[in-house]
């Protein structure tokens, strides 16, 4: 492959990244609304440890598991940052 057709895999990849996150953060707006529901935290620290031990458990890399930890905890802020957003009617 040369680097352009290299450049079209990534876009290409990143278009489902894209798509993922979105599914991922609509998943999340759902938990939000039933943890209002049940008066429950939004911060579950033990799901995101367990989400954390899962990751680095599947990870074949070549990203280091750290750098695995840092992508889920941005991805996780994101989310939780949604959750507290929707579920205040901000």
């Amino acid at each position: 492959m040369d680097i352009d057709e290299i450049r079209v895999e990534i876009d290409r990849l990143d278009d489902e990244l894209l798509r993922i996150f979105n599914d991922r953060a609509a998943l999340a707006l759902k938990i939000g609304e039933i943890k209002k529901e049940r008066g429950m935290p939004v911060y579950d620290p033990g799901r995101e440890k367990r989400i954390f031990e899962r990751m680095q458990a599947a990870n074949p890399g070549p990203l280091e598991n750290g750098a695995i930890i840092r992508l889920f905890e941005r991805v996780i802020d994101e989310s939780r940052r949604l959750e507290r957003i929707r579920t205040k009617g901000l």
